[in-house]
């Protein structure tokens, strides 16, 4: 009887049936640049790794179980984790809490500050988990600052990155629209949030503070976006009030034969009436990039 079981055991196995993400799932830690970084990863270990990136205060929760789902059902290896400050990654509190309204008036003023940490210690903070599961080069989608932090890693370390999808992101440029008057004044009041409640929907307002710096820190990066190889997917949403759709035109104006899609109905987020198209815009640009 033991022995039966055993081979229907690894006769199921053999079929390469793999579990559906869920928001849920458990995750690991590993220790990366001196800081605690959780992870989780979904679909066949064989598959094409996609490593994603979320933006601003959120988790990787954020993401939402639609387009990691989509991507493992077109046969990619998913890999999910909490930037620091995030989720079940460690809290830096220890780092110190940067005054906004100072680094807000210093950053408009032109003059040098301090930060905490930097994008560039983000993108370290998943090239470490690249590294940790042995994985050369991989696919690399970032959502706002997320992308960012992808942007980062791809002039920083091509060889590691097969294809870049920035996703309602920026260059930083001085000349761009600036955010709404209201965008603004949410974030100046974000330390008044309810983080329990913001917590379940995978936002982390403790992490604002330095984030925030981070990307203020990181100024115009126009030129090194400029310096971008591989092959890139801007994709951003026409009604985007936090980063206008200029942001993510001169994002692809900068990045020689990258390809762009303006999306209607979208916003800064990920609606799921607009999932499907992105999704497959993804995909397709994923399987151009790989012949």
């Amino acid at each position: 009887m033991k022995k039966i079981l055993l081979v229907f055991l690894l006769w199921i196995g053999s079929l390469n049936i793999y579990p559906q993400y869920n928001l849920d799932q458990p995750m690991s830690l590993i220790e990366v640049n001196g800081v605690s970084i959780a992870y989780t990863t979904t679909g066949e270990q064989e598959n094409t790794p996609v490593l994603m990136i979320m933006g601003l205060m959120g988790s990787h929760k954020v993401w939402g179980e639609e387009i990691v789902n989509g991507l493992v059902d077109a046969g990619y290896r998913v890999i999910l984790f909490d930037n620091r400050d995030t989720g079940e990654s460690e809290n830096l509190d220890r780092l110190g809490k940067p005054n906004l309204y100072w680094k807000f008036a210093m950053n408009s003023l032109g003059i040098d500050f301090s930060a905490p940490y930097t994008l560039s210690d983000m993108a370290l903070d998943g090239l470490g988990i690249l590294d940790h599961l042995g994985i050369e080069e991989a696919h690399i989608v970032g959502a706002s600052m997320g992308g960012m932090i992808a942007q980062t890693l791809a002039y920083e370390y091509p060889e590691r990155v097969k294809s870049l999808v920035s996703i309602m992101s920026t260059t930083g440029a001085p000349h761009l629209s600036q955010m709404s008057q209201r965008n603004e004044q949410n974030f100046r009041n974000v330390g008044e949030m309810d983080r329990e409640r913001v917590h379940a929907f995978g936002f982390y307002p403790e992490a604002m503070p330095r984030q925030m710096t981070a990307i203020m820190k990181a100024g115009d990066r126009s030129d090194q976006v400029k310096s971008i190889k591989v092959s890139t997917l801007v994709q951003h949403g026409v009604n985007d009030t936090l980063l206008p759709p200029d942001h993510g035109e001169h994002t692809a104006e900068l990045i020689e034969g990258s390809d762009l899609k303006i999306y209607e109905n979208m916003g800064h987020n990920l609606p799921p009436s607009v999932l499907p198209i992105l999704l497959e815009d993804m995909v397709s640009f994923f399987k151009k990039a790989e012949r």
